[in-house]
Parts: C-alpha cells; sequence; structure tokens
C-alpha cells in the first residue's frame, strides 16, 4: 500500500512539474510591452519635475529669480563704490549709478588708473610728448597742452622734471552726462620741476625742491564706445 501511495505521489509530482514548467515558459517571457512596477513615490515627486517647466507660475510669496535682480545690481554696484565717498551721500549716489549703468566700473581700478595717467600726463607735457598726450587728453585739452609746449620751445626753453608721487587721489563729482561717465579727481602730489632758459639760468621752479601740487582734473569715458580708456577733459590748478 505505501508502495502504490508513493508511485501515485511520484506520478502526480511529475505531472505538477510539467505543469510549473509549461507556464513558466509562457508567463515569464517578457515581451516588452508589459508595464513597469507601480512605485508609491512617483505621483508625489512628479509635480517638482515642473519646477524645470519654462513656463512655472510662482506661488504667492515667491520672488522669481529676475524680480531680485535689480536689488542684487543695485547692491554689487555700492559694493564697487563704497570707498570712493561716504554712504548715502550725493556722491555716493552719482557713483552707484555710473556703476549701474558700467558694469565695469570700479572706485579703487579708476582711481589706480587715473594715478597712472597723472603720472604720464605731467611727465609727457614736462619732455614734450605730443603722443602720449594725444592718447589720454580730449581734443581740446590736448590743443591747450600742444600750444604750451609748442610756447616753450619756440622760445628755447627747457623743462627739467621729476614725478615724486601722489600724496592723495580723491573724486569729488561725478555723473552721467548725455552717455558719458564724467568724475573729477582731485590729486595732491609731489614733484621737482624747473625750467631753463636758452643761457641755462632756472626762470621757473626750484630743481631741488620737492614742491607741492594740488590739481583737480576732470575724465570722461562714454559708455557706448568699446574703448576702455577714459579721456582728460578739464584741468584746475589750485595754487
Amino acid at each position: 500500500m505505501n508502495g502504490f501511495i508513493d508511485l501515485t505521489t511520484i506520478i502526480f509530482l511529475f505531472f505538477a512539474i510539467v505543469v510549473f514548467l509549461r507556464l513558466r515558459s509562457v508567463l515569464g517571457r517578457r515581451t516588452g510591452s508589459e508595464r513597469p512596477p507601480f512605485d508609491p513615490y512617483s505621483q508625489r515627486e512628479a509635480p517638482q519635475s515642473k519646477a524645470n517647466d519654462d513656463n512655472v507660475i510662482s506661488l504667492p510669496g515667491h520672488v522669481p529669480e529676475h524680480d531680485t535682480a535689480p536689488s542684487n545690481a543695485v547692491a554689487a554696484a555700492e559694493e564697487r563704490v563704497k570707498s570712493g565717498a561716504p554712504a548715502g551721500s550725493a556722491l555716493s549716489a552719482a557713483l552707484v549709478s555710473i556703476a549701474k549703468t558700467d558694469m565695469s566700473f570700479d572706485v579703487e581700478e579708476f582711481l589706480a588708473g587715473a594715478k597712472s595717467a597723472y603720472e604720464m600726463i605731467v611727465t609727457a607735457y614736462a619732455e614734450g610728448e605730443r603722443q602720449t598726450l594725444k592718447q589720454l587728453l580730449s581734443r581740446e585739452v590736448y590743443d591747450g597742452f600742444v600750444s604750451a609746449i609748442g610756447d616753450r620751445e619756440s622760445r628755447g626753453e627747457v623743462m627739467e622734471f621729476k614725478f615724486v608721487g601722489i600724496d592723495k587721489a580723491e573724486i569729488t563729482d561725478a555723473a552721467l552726462k548725455s552717455g558719458a561717465e564724467q568724475i573729477t579727481v582731485r590729486f595732491q602730489s609731489k614733484l621737482i620741476s624747473a625750467t631753463y632758459n636758452e643761457g641755462g639760468d632756472v626762470i621757473d621752479g626750484d630743481p631741488v625742491h620737492v614742491g607741492d601740487v594740488t590739481d583737480i582734473w576732470t575724465f570722461v569715458r562714454d559708455i557706448s564706445s568699446r574703448d576702455p580708456n577714459w579721456k582728460l577733459v578739464a584741468t584746475e590748478s589750485v595754487e
């Protein structure tokens, strides 16, 4: 009896295995058209994908990036000019206006360039270097400088000059006028200057004395121009 049961069991097991293998061969084969398994988090995450959509509608209380740009631009402009004038002053407001219009403008960089230009111009004037002056001066100022150099040369006079240094350079005025940046700088410098006549006698200045000189110069740059250089458009000496 036990043998009969064992044989029957074996036969049923055999058929069960055959059926299982057939079902697996049909149901277990992927055709590529099956739906993916259900992800319970996919429905929650789907709305987040709209964050990259160009047509995003800002929710109440949310400030779009383009709305914050102006305030950021003002803050950046104020940072670039803060060393040029006291905050809240009319001069500071004028410098901020320039910095907002000209993103490359920086007070410290401008003053460094103005100092270099000052030294180059006064040295070129003393040595009669017209070409250097032409690159740094407006047409009107250039004509005045060249006229003075010509008069000196026509009289046979020679100017001996040594630039010692700049004690201080500060911005005293600034404005935007007709698409141009205009900045006035007060220079306090030290230099040695003496002018000799044809006979070699000193007729002006002192060849050994270091003199204190104060000049007020105004520089202008056209914002729309590709030329990054500033031009000297006005000069004033303070006795």
